[in-house]
Parts: C-alpha cells; sequence; structure tokens
C-alpha cells in the first residue's frame, strides 16, 4: 500500500486496485513522489525514455539483455554479481528523480548503498520498492513506540519489509483517474502560489482602501460637505493705509537717495499690534456690536459665538475675522475683516481705521506735549525774570531822582562853569590892583563877584559831595539803577531765547505729527469671499493624507523593531 502524497492545498489519493495494481509503475510513482517530495527539475534535466520500470513487489526476476524482466525468478542457486545488477539497473533508464529517490529510501531502510543505482539494487534485493511515494514525515526516524501514519500497515511500524498491499475495494479508496506529469504539478504549485499571493493583495488592498475610507476619505468628504452645504457665506472687506510724518523731508547727504519706506515704521507697527488686540475688540463691540453680530442663530455653529460669549472666546474669532498684514517695503498696513453681512464687516472696516488714526494721534502727542510743556515753562519763567527785574528798576527811579547821572552831570557842568567865572573874575581883580589908581568901585565889584562865585562854588562841591558820598549818594542810586537795567536786559535776552526755543519746539512738534492716509477704501462686496469649497477641500484632503501618512509610517517602525 502506497502512502498519501502531500502536495500544498492538493490532496491527490492514489490507492492501487486490487490483485491488478498491486504494482504500480515507477515512472507514476516517481512522477507523483517528485511533485511532493522534491522540487520539480527543469525539461532538460529529464532524460527521455520510452521504457518505464517496473519494481516487482516480490523478489527480483531475471531480466534479458534488452533490460526487461522475464517475469522468471532465478535458478535456485543462481547468483547475479552486483556489477551485473547494476548494469542492468542503468539499462532500465531511469530518472534522476527517481535514483535520489531510491538514495532517501536505502537510508531510511538502513542500507549502506555506495550509489544511486546500489540503493535500487539492495531495496530491491530487499524486497522494497524503491520508487514507493512517501510523506516527507516518513523520512524522519520514528520512534519505536510511534504507529506511524493512519495510512501506512502496521508491518511497516515494526521494521518489516514494506510491499504492495491489496486493500479492500471501496468508493473512498478507488485509485485517482488523474495522471500528471511533473511539468502539470509544477504549473499547478506555482499558479496556487500566484493565486495565494494575489489573494494576499487583493486582501492588504482591502485592508489599505478600508483605513484610507475611515481616516482620510470619509473625513474629506465631511469637511466637502460642511464647506458646500452647511458653512455660512462669509464677506470680505479690504482696505489698506498709510502711516506719515508731517515733514516730508528725506533728510541730506546718502539718507536723501534711500526711500522712507525702507525705515523701520515703528508707528506703523504699534498701530497694527493695536488693532489685532483685545483692546481694540473690546472697543468694537462696545461701538458696533462685534459680538453680537457673530452669535447670531443664522451663521453655521461652527462660526456661531455662544450666546454670552466670553472676552476671550470672541477674541479667538476676532483674529480669524481680523486680518491685518504689514508690508516694511512699501510701509503700508493691509486690513481684511471679514462678517456674514457685508454692510456690517464695512462697518467694522471703518470703525477699525478710525481706531487706528486715534492711535496715532496718541502715539506721537505725549511727546510733543512733553516738549512744548517745557519750552513754556522755560519762557514763563524767563517773565517773571524780567519782570521782577523791570519792578526793581522802577522801585529804584522812584526812590530817588529820576535822573541821578543827569543831576550828577549838570552839578559838575555848573562847578565847571562856576570856576571859569571865577578866574576871570581873579584876573579882573588882578588886573584892577596892578593899576597904580585903580577904579575903587569897579575892585570891591570884582571882589564882591568873586566872593559870590566861591560861595556858590563850595555849595556846588557840597552838594556834589552829597550826590556821590555815602549810602544815600546818587553815585549808589546810579549804580543801583544800572544794575538793574543790566538785569533787565539780561532777562529780556533769556525770555527772547526761551520764546525762540519755543517756536521751533513747535515747529518740531508739528513735523513729528503722525497722519493715517487711507488709500484704500473698504467698499462693501458682493459675493461671499469665504468659505472657499473646493481650496479648503483639497487642504482638508491634504492634511488628513498627510496625518495618515505620518501615522502609518510611525507604525511601520514601531512594528520592525518590535519584531527585530
Amino acid at each position: 500500500m502506497t502512502t498519501k502524497p502531500k502536495a500544498k492545498k492538493f490532496r491527490i489519493r492514489r490507492t492501487p486496485a486490487p490483485e491488478q495494481s498491486a504494482a504500480p509503475t515507477a515512472a507514476n510513482t516517481a512522477a507523483n513522489t517528485a511533485g511532493t517530495a522534491s522540487p520539480a527539475p527543469a525539461a532538460a534535466d529529464l532524460p527521455r525514455t520510452t521504457k518505464r520500470p517496473q519494481p516487482a513487489p516480490t523478489p527480483p526476476a531475471q531480466e534479458t539483455a534488452t533490460g526487461k524482466p522475464t517475469g522468471k525468478p532465478p535458478a535456485p542457486g543462481q547468483v547475479k554479481p552486483a556489477e551485473q545488477e547494476i548494469d542492468e539497473i542503468k539499462r532500465e533508464g531511469l530518472t534522476g528523480r527517481q535514483l535520489r529517490l531510491a538514495r532517501r529510501m536505502a537510508q531510511k531502510n538502513g542500507l549502506a548503498a555506495t550509489s544511486d543505482y546500489d540503493a535500487v539494487r539492495l531495496l530491491r534485493a530487499s524486497g522494497v520498492d524503491p520508487f514507493q511515494r512517501t510523506n516527507m514525515l516518513d523520512l524522519v526516524p520514528r520512534n519505536e513506540g510511534s504507529s506511524g501514519a493512519d495510512n501506512v500497515p502496521a508491518k511497516a511500524s515494526s521494521g518489516r519489509i514494506q510491499l504492495p498491499q491489496t486493500m479492500k475495494v471501496d468508493k473512498t479508496n478507488l485509485p485517482s483517474t488523474e495522471t500528471r506529469s511533473p511539468s502539470e504539478m509544477r504549473a499547478m504549485e506555482i499558479g496556487e502560489i500566484q493565486r495565494d499571493i494575489a489573494r494576499r493583495r487583493r486582501r492588504r488592498t482591502a485592508l489599505l482602501l478600508a483605513r484610507l475610507s475611515v481616516f482620510v476619505f470619509l473625513p474629506t468628504l465631511f469637511a466637502a460637505w460642511y464647506f458646500y452645504s452647511v458653512a455660512t457665506p462669509m464677506y470680505a472687506t479690504k482696505s489698506a493705509f498709510f502711516v506719515q510724518q508731517a515733514d516730508g523731508s528725506g533728510g541730506t547727504g546718502l539718507g536723501a537717495l534711500l526711500p522712507s519706506q525702507l525705515n523701520a515704521n515703528q508707528d506703523a507697527i504699534a498701530v497694527q499690534d493695536y488693532l489685532t488686540s483685545k483692546d481694540a475688540m473690546i472697543r468694537l463691540d462696545n461701538d458696533v456690536g462685534f459680538k453680537s453680530h457673530f452669535s447670531d442663530q443664522a451663521i453655521d455653529p461652527v462660526q456661531r459665538l455662544s450666546a454670552t460669549p466670553s472676552n476671550e472666546e470672541a477674541f479667538k474669532l476676532y483674529k480669524k475675522n481680523v486680518k491685518i498684514g504689514y508690508d516694511p517695503t512699501e510701509g503700508s498696513i493691509r486690513m481684511e475683516v471679514i462678517a456674514a453681512d457685508p454692510l456690517i464687516a464695512t462697518s467694522f472696516s471703518r470703525a477699525l481705521i478710525g481706531y487706528a488714526e486715534t492711535r496715532v494721534d496718541e502715539l506721537s502727542r505725549r511727546k510733543r506735549e512733553d516738549q512744548l510743556r517745557d519750552a513754556r515753562a522755560s519762557l514763563e519763567k524767563a517773565k517773571a525774570e524780567r519782570r521782577e527785574a523791570q519792578a526793581t528798576l522802577v522801585e529804584l527811579q522812584e526812590s530817588s531822582v529820576l535822573d541821578p547821572e543827569g543831576l550828577i552831570a549838570s552839578l559838575r557842568q555848573q562847578i565847571s562853569n562856576v570856576q571859569i567865572q571865577l578866574q576871570e573874575k581873579e584876573l579882573q581883580l588882578a588886573a584892577y590892583e596892578d593899576n597904580t589908581r585903580p577904579n575903587q568901585a569897579r575892585v570891591e565889584g570884582v571882589k564882591g563877584d568873586i566872593r559870590r562865585l566861591q560861595g556858590l562854588l563850595l555849595r556846588l562841591e557840597t552838594n556834589m559831595n552829597a550826590a556821590t558820598e555815602g549810602e544815600d549818594s546818587l553815585a549808589q542810586k546810579t549804580s543801583q539803577i544800572q544794575m538793574a537795567q543790566a538785569d533787565l536786559a539780561t532777562a529780556d535776552l533769556l525770555m527772547q531765547s526761551t520764546l525762540q526755543t519755543l517756536k521751533q519746539t513747535e515747529l518740531e512738534a508739528s513735523r513729528q505729527v503722525r497722519y493715517l492716509t487711507t488709500s484704500v477704501e473698504p467698499v462693501a462686496s458682493e459675493d461671499a469671499s469665504y468659505p472657499r469649497s473646493f481650496e479648503n477641500t483639497i487642504l482638508a484632503f491634504l492634511i488628513f493624507s498627510g496625518i495618515y501618512l505620518m501615522i502609518s509610517l510611525t507604525a511601520s517602525i514601531l512594528r520592525e523593531q518590535v519584531s527585530s
């Protein structure tokens, strides 16, 4: 009884028919065994022969010179030499697969064969079919206590010679009608492997499509449904404005050659920061009603605020719907305001531009006010000092002669005139006295004039001494008046300088004034600008695909690290 061959995914039973099929042909047995026990050789490796060896289940019979058995056993006492038997076996035209199978059978039965042909000879001499179909498990040495395969006779497990056995004929043990060559079996196995690979590939493709559908396609379809059907149309109002100085001069030297836009415009950056701050949002809500507009039930739930939103929640939505950008090369601020109503979006934009103008005015107002306050304080101080010097001069002038210096000069002139007259009278008297018989009356008259002039000169000198000596002298008062006049002149110069500084400060302050010039006025749009359904859907697909790809790569790397 032959064993059942075990091929991959196929079970082919070949059971010999009673009596007639007790000894299957060696070619069919070797072909079937080759399909199960060893890989199929190429077509060129199989020798072409028309002879099919017929292994005898009984002791070998005599063979003719042509290599065919005669069917008669050798005569008693007649034994062929081993070389002759090997030559006869070689003339049978056995294939390489049959010879390898015979070598394995010899090793299994413990026969020391020197070659493949010797293995065939020894197996036939032992009464074992060298081309018997076996299972791969039969080639493994068994323990004495094992019972063997189900289809192996009990005698084989006890170490007795395995010969083809007759079996009881029933429907389940009929011989197979299929006769396939090794090439057909190899093609069948290759086709089965290919079908298994294709089946695995289809299963993996189906699993990949299922994962993509769950993690990529379904979320993308949901996003597309939201953007095309649920999302509320939003209208955008765009505007642009500049922050400029009152003085448009670009400077001198190389600085005049550079465009003013390349300079750092800190005021424009400050305005941008203010418009994107929570303070601007709260002011916009108090003036125009930012929260109430976005809390309307007509807006979809994703873009709608709650009934009583907090400032933080409203500020998050404010940053999404109010987009402000500053271009340092051109110095312009571009603003885009988004709302569910185009008119409300325009009102929001105009209110924010007004806030920007107020902020621009406040940026330089403090600096201007500080400079002007200092200049005006200096001017007031100079005025007070001048007023004090002038009051001192007036007080000195009121407490003394109106013109002490003129009075002293007058006294000096009078004294000089009296002295001249006195000298003339003395000369005249000397002239009269030189006469031998002068006129006494004239001499007395001249003497009287001299006496009176001397008295007048004495009084004038007394007045002069009183005016120039002492604390209350005219000279002291004159010096005080002169000092007061000098202080008044200094106060006048100081006040003039302070007044000039004030004028320059005012001019510089006027140059530092910032003006917000609106280059693009906000205009209400007629068509909705958001949502951009197609672009947003593509973006959602790319985002979900990227997330899935990152998760897949991470899982693959972790699986590989764990398995290694």
